[in-house]
């Protein structure tokens, strides 16, 4: 008679698929929790006990720990040696497991979690029998996912058996569930011990959607969903309405996430190709929307709007006449909802503002390896700041020098934005020298440049910028400083009666 041995944590469709082995001539064997549920359900069981001759030890952490269960999982039945071997040892061969793991996740994702409670929930026996099961996937079945469990059974009634090709994906299956419940496991104690660059790192994320494809059609592509990650994120969103988002438009909303984020009042970010094109505050969201509109009423078509209050009909109003790829708020009002659901293809997302920002780390991929950083967090009230200039700023050019500051550090470098108070008015980004990205955003700013600030992302290496941004209009400019060449800036800057502001930090972003 074959062999199957089960022991699961989540025992969803655990009883039928038992019953679904029995008839297909399995004899069962399992532990704990597991047979006291199979029993219960008029399901024969062996117990491990009567495998291993020997009891569950320490509350339960040694029971499956012993030569005869894995002798009898990775037994190779086509090697006289080892079926000598069992037969020498009264070892019976197993011939299907079933087993997922202690929720270790589930647990560490409770906010009162102690580091004994998830440590108690790492499963060991589990993962051990699983391995073996699909090191030795010739001769022996290996489910660790209880949406196999038919297949499985299928297979069972039509054949009498699993195909090797079936047994091949499922082991397959358990080397990335068993390599992921190790990830979780060793981000945890990392984070535990306090430890900073490990020798090495192992991410595992979960697929959430496959994408039709990547950047370019001819790219193909997939999303997905880091374990217990930021709420607060694009991978935790909820779509109400529209077609599928695209690779693309994943990128740009995580990006105009980042920057409204940034926001306390009102506030309303525009997104094309991950630079922002338009940012505005207001008392309402009505009002921010539409001074991130008018900051550049032509870049905004096609894009992606983040907005950080819940989409009232005033906004919806204004939002159905413009042709973009996304809306993103934390919520939209019944009657907002109804003018934006006429339009068939926009996307409408919900993100949770309320939900956890974790200081997750950025991670970019090269070819070969991989580049890990903390993300860029670093805001206006952390910074040092000096006024190295004659002039100190007005109320007014405050206001738009910290609202064009907290925009700069989410626009690709070299990066220069020129504000007011309440908006963007130019934005220039990714050139190859400064001055060229700042003559981008001062055209872009045109006559709205005349008494507005200027911010950059990174110091001024000569005051050729300065130069520019005072015949522009500009009254007040905002950098980190720290060029050797700072003293020319500073004294351009007197000589045009600009009031400059250092803040000791430089965003780049590439």
């Amino acid at each position: 008679m074959k062999r199957a041995l089960i022991s699961v944590s989540d025992k969803t469709g655990i009883v039928e698929f038992a019953k679904g082995l029995k008839e297909a001539g399995f004899e069962i064997v399992s532990t704990g929790g597991t047979k006291k549920t199979l029993a219960e359900n008029g399901i024969e069981v062996i117990g491990i006990e009567e495998i291993t001759k020997f009891p569950e030890i320490m509350d339960g952490r040694v029971k499956t720990l012993h030569p005869n269960v894995h002798g009898g999982l990775l037994a190779r039945r086509n090697d006289d040696s080892h079926l000598a071997q069992l037969a020498e040892h009264h070892i019976q061969p197993i011939d299907l497991v079933c087993v997922n793991l202690y929720p270790f996740q589930h647990t560490i994702a409770k906010p009162d979690v102690t580091p004994e409670e998830a440590i108690e929930n790492i499963d060991i026996g589990g993962p051990t029998m699983l391995r073996s099961a699909a090191k030795n996937h010739e001769f022996a079945t290996v489910v660790v996912d209880p949406s196999d469990y038919d297949i499985v059974l299928a297979q069972l009634s039509e054949n009498g058996e699993v195909s090797g090709q079936k047994k091949r994906q499922l082991a397959a299956k358990v080397f990335r569930h068993t390599a992921a419940y190790d990830a979780v496991i060793s981000e945890y104690m990392t984070q535990l011990a306090e430890e900073e660059n490990p020798e090495s790192v192992t991410l595992t994320y979960n697929l959430k959607q496959s994408l039709r494809y990547g950047e370019n059609p001819h790219q193909n592509a997939s999303f997905y969903q880091k374990p217990l990650g930021s709420t607060f994120s694009v991978a935790y969103g909820t779509q109400l309405h529209g077609k599928e988002l695209s690779y693309n438009n994943i990128n740009d909303a995580d990006a105009a996430l980042l920057i409204v984020r940034d926001f306390e009042q009102p506030a309303a970010v525009a997104v094309k190709h991950m630079n922002p094109c338009g940012v505005g505050v207001g008392e309402t969201l009505a009002e921010a929307f539409r001074k991130a509109y008018e900051a550049d009423s032509t870049s905004i078509f096609g894009g992606i709007i983040a907005l950080n209050r819940e989409v009232d009909l005033e906004t919806s109003m204004m939002l159905k006449d413009i042709f973009l790829e996304i809306i993103i708020a934390p919520s939209f009002t019944k009657d907002a909802l109804e003018v934006l659901t006429a339009k068939k293809n926009i996307r409408l997302l919900t993100v949770d503002f309320k939900g956890e920002r974790k200081n997750e780390q950025k991670t970019t991929s090269i070819q070969g390896g991989l580049l890990v950083q903390d993300l860029d967090t670093f805001g206006f009230d952390q910074a040092t700041i000096s006024i190295p200039t004659k002039r100190e700023p007005s109320e007014e050019e405050w206001a738009a020098l910290k609202l064009g500051w907290k925009v700069v550090k989410h626009v690709k470098s070299n990066a220069i934005v020129v504000s007011g108070e309440q908006m963007t008015f130019g934005i220039g980004a990714g050139q190859m020298n400064r001055v060229g990205a700042a003559n981008i955003a001062l055209a872009q700013a045109g006559d709205k440049a005349t008494g507005a600030a200027l911010a950059s992302d990174a110091f001024f290496p000569m005051d050729d910028t300065v130069e520019a941004a005072a015949k522009a209009g500009i009254t007040a400019i905002i950098q980190p400083g720290g060029s050797v060449r700072d003293e020319d800036s500073i004294k351009k800057a007197d000589e045009y009666g600009i009031a400059m502001v250092f803040t000791g930090v430089r965003h780049f972003k590439h």
